[in-house]
């Protein structure tokens, strides 16, 4: 009854419209009426603690570490290193679309900003190339859903604070299926631009051009192991990591580069605070939710509902994960993870499947959601951006979500894909 209750208020308080985050606050008020104890006090200090949280403090200066490397030339001279390394190879600017886009997600963790930034970037060099351009289009969103699933993934932060899993233990084990996936694309690439007839035209490799490059580029190469590297040594946590990153974005491009003006830092601040108001006011609204969902003891009538499959955690596995593609359809990736995390993880744990190989798979079908019609909010950015209709980006990203999707499922049906290396890492 109660978990007919919460589906029903939040399904119908969507459908009226509301935003997701009122709608998670609706659900939970409403599951309280049904349960009885309906208390103003409670809701508003589960909304206060929801965002009184630590490692939350990560997404906004992670977000802004986005910010400062497109405004401070980072991102730029990540493509031209790329670009110097793999661009003359027939279609040499995918591959420096995908190289590019793992290496800014290992920097900011966002899907949305990731692909923004490497489509302004990288879309008028594949048009003025000749390559398709909903093809690039497919190409690059597609590259910008490793985002999530690799630290300092924002989505993998989020999903560690509703679950209470060590948000450091979740980057380490996206590593490996986020180089995974930038493989599968870089493989699916190379079969769809043997089709390719034109984007060919690409001056040959150069040696002195490429050193000359990476001397460019050092600064901005380095981040990522700097942010990663000290986490995994225990220099310091993810929060203090987001800071660094800032701190790292900043000096560089005012300084080593050059390209960013004090003047500009203010904006850049208020576009990330933007932003990352929306995901705190969505987490704590979540955290009302998840408070009550616990109360209400869904988790448990999850597991009844699941029980046929419960013996097998393959089959379990594949279950929900069919379940979370449906639901990505529908839903954004970050009220997914709010609204179904703290309901199945204790459903994964009372199965025996380890959480941290959960969390990362969850994330990664979240992730490629955002590549699925209607919502795909990557996709309408990269829409946007390369000024195509989404209709023919559609088109172009299919061969790229038929090949990220093929991934996940291999490692549902060989969990020790990423069980191995995770343990590694860990």
């Amino acid at each position: 009854m109660t978990i007919a209750t919460f589906l029903f208020a939040l399904l119908g308080a969507m459908a009226l419209g509301a935003p997701i985050a009122f709608s998670l606050l609706i659900c939970g008020v409403a599951l309280m009426i049904q349960m009885g104890n309906f208390d103003t006090q409670i809701v508003a200090q589960n909304l206060l603690e929801g965002t009184n949280n630590y490692p939350l403090m990560a997404v906004p200066f992670f977000m802004l570490t986005g910010e400062l490397m497109n405004a401070g030339g980072l991102s730029r001279r990540i493509v031209e290193v790329a670009d110097a390394l793999v661009g003359h190879v027939r279609g040499g600017l995918g591959y420096v679309a995908i190289i590019t886009a793992a290496i800014v997600a290992s920097i900011s963790g966002s899907a949305v900003a990731d692909t923004a930034a490497v489509a302004a970037l990288l879309i008028p060099m594949m048009r003025n190339a000749g390559y398709s351009v909903p093809r690039s289009a497919g190409l690059i969103a597609s590259a910008g859903c490793i985002a999530p699933v690799v630290p300092p993934s924002i989505p993998l932060v989020v999903f560690g604070v509703t679950t209470q899993l060590s948000i450091t233990k979740l980057f380490m084990a996206g590593i490996f299926p986020g180089l995974m996936m930038a493989v599968t694309l870089a493989a699916t690439w190379w079969l769809v631009a043997k089709k390719e007839q034109r984007g060919n035209r690409r001056p040959p490799f150069e040696l002195g051009r490429f050193f000359s490059s990476l001397r460019n580029g050092v600064w901005a190469l380095v981040l990522p192991f700097v942010i990663i590297g000290g986490m995994k040594a225990g220099v310091f946590t993810p929060t203090e990591a987001a800071v660094v990153a800032v701190f790292y974005s900043l000096f560089a491009g005012l300084f080593i580069y050059r390209e960013l003006d004090w003047r500009k830092v203010p904006h850049l601040m208020l576009a990330a605070l933007k932003t990352s108001s929306t995901i705190m006011f969505l987490v704590a609204c979540a955290m009302v939710s998840a408070w009550l969902i616990t109360i209400a003891d869904i988790p448990a009538q999850t597991v009844a509902l699941l029980e046929p499959f419960m013996d097998n955690k393959i089959l379990l596995m594949f279950v929900i994960t069919v379940l979370v593609i449906i639901v990505g359809t529908a839903l954004d990736l970050m009220p997914t993870v709010l609204i179904l995390g703290p309901i199945l993880v204790p459903v994964v744990k009372l199965a025996g499947i380890d959480p941290y190989y959960f969390g990362v798979l969850f994330i990664m079908n979240n992730a490629i959601g955002l590549l699925t019609p209607p919502v795909g909010t990557v996709l309408n950015v990269v829409a946007g951006v390369s000024r195509e209709s989404l209709d023919s980006v559609i088109k172009g990203v299919w061969p790229f979500l038929l090949a990220e999707t093929v991934l996940m499922f291999l490692f549902v049906i060989f969990p020790q894909l990423v069980l191995v290396p995770m343990k590694w890492l860990i």
